[in-house]
């Protein structure tokens, strides 16, 4: 007697900005067999993920951040059966609550290598910002699990790329998003696959 299929998980995407990372996860998962992205939450109704996702076609959810902290959110991802919650640019700390409630099921990307330039206040320019005038001859990308504290989950992948001579926080930032979209779908798919 044949199985039915199993349900292709569902992701739900949290962002604040332009979207880019969004924009490929979504596409790197359209039509995929196990998984699918099947919300994208924002905390600022004009950012230009919104936008992104509208196009793609993926359903958007608007919050703001006493939601956030009051369990709307959790909430409204747990009425969504998401199994699996993808931070991508996503600017506001995640409250323990939801920590909770998706053990080792919430990842983030962190535009530097953690442990050094991360924490509150450290994110996109300011972090670039931070590597040049710190004088790094590398920088990177880190993705890790979140737990209660900003950038302090379990490390999951690094990837390293150069600091050049001459570099401005814009340059670094166009290195590091490259990174960012060559190495996030893959490792969201791994743990898609249990990995």
């Amino acid at each position: 007697m044949a199985h039915p299929p199993a349900a292709r998980q569902r992701i739900a995407i949290l962002a604040s900005g332009s979207g880019t990372n969004a924009q490929r996860l979504i596409a790197h998962f359209h039509g995929h067999p196990r998984a699918e992205v099947a919300l994208v939450g924002c905390d600022k109704p004009q950012a230009p993920v919104v936008q992104r996702a509208w196009d793609a076609g993926v359903p958007t959810y608007l919050f703001n951040g006493a939601q956030l902290k009051d369990g709307t959110v959790l909430r409204e991802l747990q009425g969504q059966r998401i199994g699996l919650v993808v931070l991508a640019g996503f600017l506001r700390l995640v409250p323990a609550e939801m920590v909770r409630a998706f053990p080792d099921r919430i990842v983030n990307i962190h535009p530097a290598l953690l442990p050094k330039y991360g924490g509150r206040g450290l994110y996109g320019e300011h972090v670039h910002r931070a590597v040049l005038a710190a004088g790094e001859a590398e920088s990177g990308i880190t993705i890790h699990l979140v737990n209660e504290r900003y950038d302090e989950g379990r490390h999951l992948f690094q990837a390293r790329c150069p600091v050049l001579p001459g570099d401005t926080p814009a340059t670094l930032a166009a290195r590091i998003h490259e990174l960012e979209h060559r190495h996030y779908p893959d490792v969201v798919e791994r743990l898609v696959n249990g990995g």
